[in-house]
């Protein structure tokens, strides 16, 4: 039998929903299990969720998010401004998941996390890729962070790979509904928004077999779907003019 690619979209902290989410999808030894960053932040549960993807070897991706709370206390100081911009962003939560005290050996692995993967025929990132720049020039800041020029790309950026990413929630494309992905011109984008009080959905994606695992973390409900049932199609020229304002 065929070992499985597994992708989770961003935890934020869901610790609950992302046991009940593993259950579902039940990984044997032998699958692959990918987490596109953003573990931490916005959830109750921020400390737990590492230590799990830590105890099982996950591999996992440098998020927005981490990076966030690298560049605030990385470097063993706290700098301030980007301290605060953190908080903004759901690091208190954080905070308190972990009783005040992030442990070093919590910050030092996710100094090593990777900014993507490459899995052949797959390429695994948190935010996108910037269209216009070749990979060996493009940064951290643009592998967590990019959205609309990614997404308003016409064409693939690889002729040969699916991009998949989290970063951005769903539901803020035009005409998608919360719970379902969104793909465009060679992307598809996971993330339901598990902390978003609109959706709560944490998804998990089997690459292997296309089939969509998902855990609504308000509900505590579960459901598993064909990736062709959940999976909208969005125009590039309407990303720019009809995408929800808010910054997720």
């Amino acid at each position: 039998m065929t070992h499985r690619r597994i992708v989770i979209g961003d935890v934020h902290g869901h610790y609950n929903a992302l046991i009940s989410l593993l259950d579902a999808i039940a990984p044997a030894s032998d699958d692959q299990v990918y987490f596109l960053g953003d573990l931490i932040d916005r959830g109750p549960h921020s400390a737990k969720v590492v230590d799990l993807v830590l105890a099982n070897k996950y591999k996992c991706l440098l998020g927005n998010h981490e990076q966030l709370l690298l560049d605030a206390v990385g470097n063993g100081q706290i700098v301030k401004n980007v301290f605060q911009a953190w908080l903004y962003s759901g690091g208190y939560a954080t905070l308190v998941s972990y009783d005040n005290n992030i442990p070093q050996d919590h910050l030092d692995w996710m100094k090593t996390l990777p900014t993507y993967l490459d899995l052949g025929d797959i390429w695994l990132v948190h935010a996108g890729v910037h269209p216009q720049m070749p990979i060996e020039t493009q940064t951290a800041d643009h592998f967590c962070w990019i959205r609309d020029e990614f997404h308003s790309m016409t064409q693939p950026y690889f002729a040969d790979k699916l991009i998949i990413t989290g970063h951005t929630i769903t539901f803020t494309f035009p005409g998608v509904k919360p719970g379902q992905l969104v793909s465009g011109a060679g992307w598809l984008d996971i993330d339901t928004g598990a902390y978003h009080p609109n959706s709560g959905w944490l998804t998990g994606l089997d690459i292997t077999n296309n089939k969509v695992y998902q855990v609504n973390a308000k509900k505590g409900t579960r459901r598993t779907l064909p990736l062709e049932k959940v999976a909208v199609q969005v125009e590039p020229s309407v990303v720019l003019s009809k995408r929800a304002k808010s910054r997720l």
